[in-house]
């Protein structure tokens, strides 16, 4: 693991946070975005904990550079709550996912095998709140097409896939997908699979925000 952050006193307090843990290790340190890209291209770390505000390069521009050079690292933004928007330009950027500062060593290192299993980081109905706040309608003009069901949706969606992508969007895990449409968790992982490959997403967090921009649901819409 790769730790970017300008404040010192937040680095060392991640790696003794960490330091207990023999499955984590801390291959490096970053003060900075450009750092942190210069580090990962040579050091290749499973995951790069990213602050979001750094000098020369801020942590959404080194985002964006990772999941362009380094595709298989992955980055897990750190930053506090009160920076949403940040928030959702460091997942439209490739990020994985974010955490607070403030979060206790058992739930960074929950965090940390998760995102190295893949997945994305992001409690669903935080996440969705946070989408909802700040992606609330599609980025460019509508354009229906015959099969779309949303502006800027692709057409060759089926409608399982379009079912479980708005599912995904309303803040349901596969095991609450799988409960809603009756199918097995093992279907709607195959779903997740072949929607990801259409939208051209990485992970859940894109997806939601693809949804948004989409108009395939808006504001305030649960599942």
């Amino acid at each position: 693991m790769l730790i970017a952050d300008d404040q010192l006193l937040v680095r060392r307090g991640l790696v003794l946070m960490l330091g207990p843990e023999p499955a984590v290790e801390v291959v490096g340190e970053a003060a900075d975005g450009a750092q942190a890209v210069e580090l990962a291209r040579r050091l290749r770390p499973d995951v790069v904990v990213m602050d979001i505000r750094m000098p020369v390069l801020d942590g959404i521009a080194a985002t964006e550079r990772l999941t362009r050079e380094a595709p298989d690292c992955r980055v897990l933004a750190l930053t506090t709550f009160d920076m949403d928007e940040y928030v959702v330009a460091a997942l439209r950027a490739g990020a994985c996912g974010f955490l607070p500062k403030d979060i206790s060593p058992e739930e960074l290192v929950t965090a940390l095998r998760v995102v190295h299993t893949g997945e994305a980081v992001v409690a669903p109905r935080l996440l969705t709140r946070l989408i909802s706040s700040y992606v609330t309608a599609p980025r460019g003009p509508a354009r229906p097409a015959a099969g779309a069901g949303a502006a800027g949706e692709p057409d060759e969606l089926t409608p399982r896939e379009r079912e479980v992508w708005r599912l995904i969007a309303t803040g349901l895990d596969n095991a609450g997908i799988a409960a809603e449409m009756a199918v097995s968790p093992s279907t709607v992982k195959n779903h997740i699979t072949a929607l990801f490959a259409k939208l051209q997403v990485r992970d859940r967090a894109q997806a939601v925000i693809a949804a948004y921009e989409a108009g395939l649901i808006t504001a305030g819409e649960r599942g």
